[in-house]
């Protein structure tokens, strides 16, 4: 019996995902091990293993497939002495995942023997119809969510592959009826002989409808699974977390100092930078006030013993934050050269889970950008988030007179549940005195 090879869950936060290039075709050997296809997920291009050995006797799901859902059965193996003849009424149906949220894999058109099987477009599912005779082809979370919502099924066109509802389509059927609605109120209430002005069309969307009554001519730009992640999980975090901010004016001189001091010092390919600096202080203040490096649950406050600092990098159509982990342990250059090599591999897309997941602090550096001062929306899990502006020269008092120096602002973000106004002013008041104090970080 042939062996299903499944999209797999790549992530906590994944459920489905884009099947973006197959490294094999159909008749190639592989054994366990081999890398097989790059699958798009919500946060990056993640490679997928064989997990058996064999020979590939039928992709199901093409290059360029979007919304395939986790565990969806996206090619069929060949075992050890079987043939093409395998294939025939092969079980193509999903595994199930518990939740019942999976979409299955659509079945498999049947192809006579006579006949070879034609090439598909290149990023394109092959077509079908949307129904089998009286049956609606429909994964069960499109079935439940139309039912919930009132939708006719037998009314939305399908894109998932051979032409399956899946979600995103009954999503888009909803967001279509208040337009809908707006069109019929229109052509009613308008002059008898008069052509109504057509309603604008609602953006694909669930659960934010804005008026676009007046809105100039638009590009609509499709949200893409790490846009719609970024959205839910900030919006989760500005509703139910009670964010308050506390902000400190660090001076930069002596940091700047050290900075150029270490890296005319350095080896080859180490080149420090100041949110090197804004790391290591973080890791160290977070040694010192171990209450502000803590996480939020129902049941109990879990402080964690290790400083896994999250760092935001932008990355074409989001950010993702990937993590130096036990930071308050590593030197300067250590951490350097971690964050280089992962800010690449996020910018290519090649961030493996273990090294964007389980952050305990983050931090936001939007100085390189000359954004003076700002305040982070927090990560959850996480209790705190520290923003970062740009290091400028100011007029300072000191010593009863006036000097120029230079001042970056930061602004810590916190969780009052889990850390009070004490705390994280003790935490800031840690970092501020590693920041002016350079020297004091390489001990």
């Amino acid at each position: 019996m042939p062996v299903k090879i499944l999209m797999p869950a790549l992530s906590p936060t994944m459920t489905e995902g884009t099947l973006a290039k197959w490294l094999v075709k159909e008749g190639d050997t592989v054994e366990s091990g081999d890398v097989i296809a790059e699958i798009e997920t919500d946060k990056a291009t993640m490679e997928v293993e064989a997990v058996d050995e064999g020979k590939i006797g039928k992709i199901l799901v093409y290059e360029g497939s979007e919304g395939v859902a986790v565990n969806e059965v996206i090619a069929l193996l060949l075992e050890e002495g079987e043939d093409a003849s395998a294939l025939d009424g092969a079980d193509t149906s999903s595994a199930s995942v518990g939740g019942g949220d999976a979409e299955p894999a659509a079945e498999a058109p049947k192809q006579e023997a006579s006949k070879p099987e034609a090439a598909p477009a290149k990023g394109l599912a092959p077509a079908a119809p949307v129904s089998g005779g009286d049956r609606i082809k429909a994964s069960p979370l499109a079935r439940r969510i139309a039912a919930n919502e009132g939708v006719d099924l037998g009314k939305v066109e399908g894109s998932g592959p051979r032409g399956r509802v899946v979600k995103r389509d009954v999503e888009a059927a909803m967001s279509s009826k208040p337009a809908d609605k707006a069109a019929s109120a229109a052509a009613s209430s308008a002059p008898a002989g008069e052509k109504p002005a057509a309603a604008p069309q609602a953006p694909v969307a669930s659960g934010w409808n804005p008026d676009l009554t007046g809105l100039p001519e638009y590009e609509e730009i499709p949200n893409s699974s790490m846009r719609k992640v970024i959205a839910r999980r900030l919006t989760q975090s500005k509703q139910q977390v009670p964010h308050f901010y506390l902000t400190v004016d660090c001076e930069l001189d002596n940091l700047l100092a050290t900075r150029k001091q270490l890296n005319e010092k350095a080896g080859e390919g180490v080149k420090v930078s100041v949110n090197d600096f804004v790391i290591r202080a973080a890791s160290i203040a977070l040694k010192r006030v171990p209450a502000a490096n803590a996480v939020w649950t129902d049941a109990a406050i879990l402080q964690s013993k290790q400083q896994d600092i999250s760092v935001a990098v932008a990355i074409e159509g989001g950010l993702i934050t990937p993590v130096i982990r036990n930071a308050g342990g590593k030197g300067l250059a250590e951490i350097s050269t971690e964050m280089k090599a992962l800010a690449g591999k996020a910018r290519e897309g090649k961030l493996k889970p273990e090294e964007f997941q389980g952050g305990t602090f983050s931090v936001s550096n939007l100085g390189m950008f000359g954004i003076k001062e700002f305040s982070a929306i927090i990560n959850p899990p996480q209790g705190c988030i520290l923003a970062v502006g740009a290091g400028e020269q100011r007029a300072v008092v000191k010593d009863g007179a006036l000097a120029i120096a230079t001042v970056m602002s930061c602004t810590l973000s916190v969780d009052h549940r889990v850390v009070d106004g004490a705390i994280g002013a003790e935490f800031m008041a840690e970092f501020k005195k590693l920041i002016e104090d350079p020297l004091s970080m390489l001990l």
